[in-house]
């Protein structure tokens, strides 16, 4: 019963002070352990290495390469997804839902992130639509 309690206490404290980076449950790992600035420079989602990774804004990040991994530190605002990379569909609605890495869209020199290839069709329908409210919805 005590180890319920403790659990429940501190789901509701996890809950109650949420990160401003979008991690795993059980660890501090943004983006599942995918390489942010492979997003621009590669064009697709690559997974990071354990060895190549940095501790930024809350969060550890992981890089495929070494190059990445300074690209990053010199700017991380530029690499990092929106809105803490919850779903960014989800967003609109004022909701932090997980994401699926492999569900991104770089526009206008920013990474979005997606729950699954579903939703993420669903935000390329209106795409300037979703960013104008989640933008707003992020804020509060």
């Amino acid at each position: 019963m005590k180890s319920i309690l403790l659990f429940s206490l501190l789901f509701l404290t996890t809950c109650a002070t949420a990160q401003p980076v979008n991690t795993g449950w059980f660890n501090s790992i943004a983006i599942k352990g995918y390489d942010t600035v492979a997003y621009f420079t590669e064009g697709k989602a690559v997974k990071g290495s354990s060895e190549l990774k940095y501790k930024w804004n809350g969060a550890l990040w992981k890089f495929s390469t070494s190059k990445n991994l300074e690209l990053f530190k010199g700017n991380p605002e530029k690499y990092a997804p929106q809105y803490g990379g919850y779903c960014a569909y989800a967003m609109a609605d004022g909701e932090k839902v997980g994401i699926d890495p492999k569900s991104f869209d770089v526009r206008n020199g920013k990474l979005y992130l997606n729950y699954s290839t579903d939703v993420q069709n669903k935000w390329k329908a209106d795409v300037e639509k979703f960013i104008k409210i989640a933008d707003t919805k992020w804020q509060k």
